[in-house]
């Protein structure tokens, strides 16, 4: 998308369904082999009650929609902060949300509102990104 095009309060989302072996692939890719995602009792003994799903493999998909949708192809990441407010589990559906918020024409530099969402409407990830176009 153009940055002319873009204008504040568009949105856009992607949604996936988290299978276990997202989470092995992710796991060897990012090196992270902490047993909280990998193994159920190890997991079943923490404050989670089993195991979860690498919080940045969440956030992740909100890379999808700024990469493919919006603001889409060209749109270069610069910052993102998240917080992780609830867990993902393998089998929950994600909907990564991106809206446009605020707009620098002059610098072509994009704000936005990035959530995740579990299947049942709860917020488990949080944050705002800056890119850009």
């Amino acid at each position: 998308m153009e940055f002319k095009e873009l204008k504040i309060g568009m949105c856009e989302y992607i949604e996936k369904t988290i299978t276990e072996l997202d989470v092995i692939n992710f796991s060897e890719i990012s090196l992270d082999t902490n047993p909280l995602h990998l193994d159920e009792e190890y997991a079943k003994n923490t404050i989670f009650k089993g195991k979860i799903v690498h919080g940045i493999l969440g956030a992740g998909l909100i890379s999808g929609v700024i990469g493919t949708k919006l603001p889409g192809k060209g749109a270069i990441y610069l910052s993102q902060n998240l917080k992780f407010l609830a867990p993902v589990r393998i089998g929950d559906t994600i909907r990564a949300e991106v809206e446009v918020i605020n707009l620098d024409k002059e610098k072509r530099k994009v704000e936005l509102k990035t959530i995740c969402k579990n299947q049942k409407g709860i917020i488990v990830i949080d944050g705002e990104a800056k890119v850009k176009l």
